[in-house]
């Protein structure tokens, strides 16, 4: 076949392909078209089914609302219409009230009209019998009164005379007593360092030429000794003897254990002395932080401040009459805490109250103030519980007794101080200071015994009861604490106690 009809064939069947794809694709459109509409119409009935069932749905819910509503209206009605009833009814009851108080009010006020009525006549009859009386009795009133006065201070006296003894013992032993805890609290800040037992310690010295090395060439080292230690060396008071005197114990023994030293090493000049008092004072420093330790363990206090245990470790070289405070402090804490126990109060306030009661002792010489005062400012420095000062601070009836610990405290000083043993005196000036004490009470007229008791802190007067009544032997107690004063020398206070006992003696036959 030739070439152009072949050409010619090949055009024609690819225009008729391409016609035919047209054509094709326009039935193609024509059917989806109708496919669309058709959805779209299915869609738009099913919308206004569910439309017409939302609708329904919503008139049905409003309608039960609105029924609800309607309950709910009239049930708030009815409870209004009660509300009303009743506050009607108030109204009704206080209007009653009210009405019933008014009628009582205008019933009293006639009543006080009718009472100062009366009021008046009785004052007005008053007068008229005052009157009648002084003409019957020829006596005026206050001349009756006198009378009456008179015959009540006869048949009254003993009453009035208790009465007496009763104001004199809340008005004059107060004071007194003040006086005495005032010259105490003296006697335990100064009168104790005077002491010549507490002012002074000897040193043993075996070879008498050991003297002149502690006296050194022109006496630099004696000179040195005491610039350096503060205190002072006496050499040729006592034979065989060196004697340090100072009023600081804490510096006395300073120098006690540096003299010891120096004497054992013999070798004796100012350079040497220095440094071995420096280590004295360690030495020592370190005996004063165990002795507090010992003692806070002893009594049963723990956990002290270390810097008031330091401070509690002083009164170790510390005396009142030879006892040694430091264990006075702790033989008190023990005391304390059996009696805390045995009256159910607070036994660790008691142990701790104790045993730092005198605490203030060991600045008193140092610092304004009485030592109970002093130990109060050192306790609340170094944080100590409040309940703790509270029992320590009235042992010497400075301050009131806030809580039982403080009079076990108080109680615990007295038994510890006063028992047999505890202090020591001349035996020949105790004796002599008793004898006195009993020849002062039994010069009195009337007084039958006399006995010196409690170490001598106190003082039984036994009188005769035929001699003496009872005012009498008040102020012969008065007298005899005059004499007591006035002639005797004496720590602390004496009590006087002037005993009068009547006695009815009948025999049967």
């Amino acid at each position: 076949m030739p070439l152009p009809t072949l050409l010619a064939i090949l055009f024609g069947a690819i225009a008729l392909g391409v016609v035919a794809g047209y054509y094709l694709r326009y039935l193609h459109a024509l059917s989806k078209h109708s496919s669309v509409e058709l959805d779209s119409k299915r869609k738009l009935l099913e919308a206004e089914e569910k439309a017409i069932k939302i609708v329904e749905k919503a008139e049905a819910t409003a309608k039960s609302l609105e029924k609800d509503t309607k309950e709910e209206c009239k049930l708030l009605e009815e409870e209004v219409k009660q509300k009303e009833v009743r506050l009607i009814k108030k109204e009704e009851l206080l209007d009653e009230r009210q009405i019933d108080i008014d009628s009582q009010t205008e019933v009293i006020r006639n009543k006080i009209e009718n009472i100062k009525n009366i009021k008046e006549q009785l004052d007005a009859r008053s007068g008229e019998y005052d009157k009648k009386l002084e003409t019957l009795a020829d006596l005026t009133k206050e001349e009756a009164l006198s009378e009456v006065t008179k015959q009540i201070e006869k048949e009254k006296q003993a009453d009035i005379e208790a009465h007496i003894q009763k104001l004199d013992r809340l008005g004059e032993e107060k004071v007194e007593e003040k006086a005495k805890n005032i010259l105490v609290a003296a006697i335990h800040r100064i009168g104790n360092l005077n002491h010549t037992d507490t002012l002074t310690s000897s040193i043993e010295i075996k070879d008498e030429n050991l003297k002149g090395k502690i006296i050194g060439k022109e006496g630099r080292n004696v000179r040195t000794f005491e610039r350096v230690s503060g205190v002072d060396v006496l050499i040729d008071d006592t034979p065989g003897y060196v004697t340090l005197s100072s009023f600081d114990p804490i510096r006395r023994e300073i120098a006690r254990v540096a003299m010891e030293a120096l004497i054992k090493d013999g070798r004796i000049q100012p350079t040497k002395i220095e440094e071995v008092l420096e280590k004295s004072r360690t030495e020592i420093a370190h005996l004063v932080r165990s002795m507090g330790e010992k003692a806070a363990y002893e009594a049963g206090v723990p956990n002290l401040n270390p810097d008031l245990l330091t401070i509690l470790g002083r009164l170790h070289f510390r005396t009142s009459y030879g006892q040694n405070m430091l264990w006075h402090s702790v033989e008190m804490a023990n005391l304390a805490a059996i009696i805390a126990e045995e009256t159910g109060c607070d036994t660790a306030v008691a142990r701790a109250g104790a045993l730092l009661h005198d605490i203030g002792k060991v600045v008193s010489h140092e610092v304004t103030g009485t030592h109970v005062e002093i130990g109060i400012r050192i306790l609340k420095k170094y944080g100590v519980d409040k309940a703790v000062i509270m029992a320590m601070r009235p042992h010497h009836e400075e301050y009131p007794y806030e809580t039982p610990e403080s009079m076990i405290v108080q109680v615990a000083d007295s038994i510890s101080g006063s028992r047999p043993g505890a202090r020591r005196d001349s035996v020949d000036n105790y004796i002599k200071r008793l004898t006195e004490l009993e020849a002062i009470a039994t010069e009195e007229a009337g007084v039958e015994k006399a006995f010196a008791i409690s170490a001598g802190r106190e003082i039984r007067v036994v009188v005769n009861p035929e001699k003496i009544n009872d005012l009498e032997a008040r102020k012969l107690a008065q007298k005899i604490a005059g004499n007591i004063e006035a002639h005797l020398r004496y720590p602390g206070e004496i009590k006087v106690h002037v005993i009068r006992e009547t006695r009815v003696v009948s025999y049967a036959k």
